[in-house]
């Protein structure tokens, strides 16, 4: 129960306070982009190793692509992580053909979206043994095949570094 106290102290805070009219309201022009963890527990175990452990010794698998008439700023921009991520998709322990499909599904509805920038995690191929990364040449290869793609470059470290990249969509 609210006391009288509490109810004038509230009265007397709320006084200036006015509803708004239906036409003083603003829609968004687009829909939000689903909330995502800005760090996967992964990710939380990688800086955790490596604080304990020092850096790992994985060499600079960076890569990049884009096509002919993107402007080099947008090019390096899209590599120093300076697009807002609008979406993602994980491909971590999918077999060649789901993790193609789930692409191509992926592009598609994001394109229909009028999504910029996103993000696909193909993870590093740590458990793919000699022959290694299996998906991330896949994918790579996948997304200059694909003409909604403009550009793609590897994530930056906090994004997952070489196991991600990067997709400027048209």
């Amino acid at each position: 129960m609210i006391s009288k106290t509490d109810r004038e102290i509230f009265a007397e805070a709320t006084r200036d306070v006015r509803r708004i009219k239906d036409d003083e309201r603003v829609v968004a022009s687009r829909p939000r982009p689903r909330p995502t963890a800005r760090k996967r527990r992964s990710e939380h175990t990688d800086v955790l190793h490596e604080s304990l452990h020092g850096a790992s010794a994985e060499p600079l698998e960076e890569s990049g692509f884009r096509r002919p008439g993107l402007p080099d700023r947008n090019f390096r921009q899209l590599q120093r992580g300076k697009f807002a991520i609008e979406d993602e998709v994980d491909l971590h322990g999918m077999t060649r053909a789901e993790a193609r499909n789930a692409l191509k599904q992926f592009l598609a509805e994001s394109v229909a979206r009028r999504l910029g920038c996103v993000r696909v995690i193909h993870g590093k191929g740590s458990r793919s043994g000699p022959q290694g990364p299996v998906l991330k040449a896949l994918v790579q290869h996948w997304l200059t095949q694909w003409d909604e793609v403009l550009a793609f470059a590897t994530a930056r470290t906090q994004h997952g570094g070489t196991g991600a990249v990067y997709v400027l969509l048209r």
